[in-house]
């Protein structure tokens, strides 16, 4: 994964669970993955995998105008989805 696009998607991670109001602890169990992961994947010591990537798509999906736009940002394949 590109350095700037490892990035973004890590800018997002933290992005989105504020959005949600989310503490890390919290944003992990919706994802299904450990307090630490959500805590390294915002540290950027890793990213999160695809499974992953793919949950926090759908998360995006749920929301309203600040979803969207995350998530053409970031997702842009998923642009054609959704009459902006």
């Amino acid at each position: 994964m590109p350095i700037t696009k490892r990035l973004e998607i890590l800018d997002l991670v933290r992005h989105l669970r504020q959005q949600l109001n989310l503490s890390q602890k919290q944003f992990a169990t919706k994802l299904g993955v450990s307090f630490k992961t959500v805590n390294r994947w915002e540290n950027r010591h890793t990213v999160p995998s695809p499974l992953a990537l793919k949950l926090i798509e759908e998360m995006l999906r749920q929301m309203e105008e600040p979803g969207k736009r995350l998530l053409n940002q970031n997702f842009p394949e998923a642009e054609s989805d959704y009459d902006l």
